[in-house]
């Protein structure tokens, strides 16, 4: 008895599940205008898990003759939605749509479609007439000024900037040569004029105050750039004392020496000896040696001091340049942006 009442319910169940499948499809708008489009809905009302397969359709593919499928689309797994329309005046009977339920096939019921023609009243012809030309709109002065006022203000910047590259032109550059010349170390100097007072053949005492002071004043010059202080200003004393802290004790005490006796040949009109010159110059020689720099660059480069008036001028031109560049560089956007107001304008 209990399998009989399984078996009725059971087999109630599945008839129950069966009848519940159905494909509702219907329409919007049933009647509508050449060209225009209708919508078809379809619906199917089964279980959630449910297998729908739906027909198969195409863009542009004719339904039935006259009658034309735009798209479709499925906006859940049980609903598809079809865009139709048709150029040609008629009652169209859509067959009905065939859609497979978990492998079931079920149809819809049919649909009809109805499309009006646009109604011409062909007895009163003088009411219609054929196309008309091209018109052209009409000139607004709103909507060309700004290209107007543009333009100007374009051409206004050109004249603007010529005027200030005629003042360029007219203004020469201020060529400053610069100059790479070779020097002299200040030992070298020195020895060369050491040299010159040797062959002038002052070593004598015909004339030893001339001597004394062309010597000294050799020393002088050479300590003055050998060690960066003024030495030309200053007394044989400070000299000394100066150079006691980085000098050698035995080339400073010769060096003593020499400044002691031409102190006193130039201003005590003291007598030497053709040995006491010898022993002098040599004394000049050896500081020289001790104390020379040989590892010094020979080339130095000479720039040219420019007057106030020069680098006015320099000035004036950077100036002038970056101008003009501004003005090329506005004048320029503001062409490309007329012609492309222009462009539109006229399109």
């Amino acid at each position: 008895m209990k399998r009989i009442l399984l078996f009725i319910f059971l087999v109630t169940s599945w008839l129950s599940s069966v009848a519940q499948v159905s494909v509702q499809a219907s329409i919007n708008p049933i009647e509508m205008m050449i060209g225009e489009q209708a919508v078809v809905t379809l619906t199917v009302q089964a279980a959630d898990n449910a297998k729908v397969e739906w027909p198969s359709l195409k863009p542009r593919q004719q339904l039935v003759p006259g009658v034309e499928v735009l798209n479709f689309h499925h906006p859940s797994n049980h609903t598809m939605t079809l865009v139709l329309t048709s150029f040609d005046g008629n009652l169209y009977p859509l067959p009905p749509f065939k859609v497979k339920v978990d492998g079931k096939e079920v149809q819809t019921e049919q649909l009809a479609l109805k499309v009006v023609e646009v109604e011409v009243d062909t007895t009163q012809l003088n009411k219609f007439y054929g196309p008309k030309d091209v018109q052209d709109n009409p000139f607004l002065w709103s909507e060309w000024s700004p290209a107007f006022w543009l333009s100007v203000l374009m051409l206004v910047m050109i004249a603007i900037g010529y005027w200030f590259y005629l003042r360029l032109r007219d203004n020469k550059p201020v060529i400053a040569h610069i100059k790479i010349v070779k020097r002299l170390l200040p030992h070298q100097k020195a020895m060369k004029e050491i040299e010159q007072i040797k062959a002038d053949k002052m070593v004598s005492a015909e004339n030893p105050k001339e001597y004394y002071t062309k010597l000294t004043d050799t020393l002088r010059k050479y300590i003055e750039e050998r060690y960066g202080f003024s030495a030309m200003e200053m007394t044989s004393s400070e000299i000394i004392e100066r150079l006691t802290s980085d000098g050698d004790q035995q080339s400073l005490s010769e060096l003593r020496q020499l400044f002691m006796t031409a102190d006193l040949v130039k201003f005590a009109k003291y007598s030497t000896m053709i040995n006491e010159n010898d022993a002098n110059l040599v004394n000049a020689i050896d500081f020289i040696n001790q104390t020379k720099l040989e590892n010094q660059p020979q080339e130095e480069v000479e720039r040219p001091q420019l007057s106030e008036a020069d680098q006015r001028s320099q000035q004036e031109r950077r100036v002038l340049k970056t101008v003009i560049w501004c003005f090329a560089l506005v004048s320029s956007a503001l062409f490309c942006f007329v012609v492309y107001k222009v462009w539109q304008l006229l399109v």
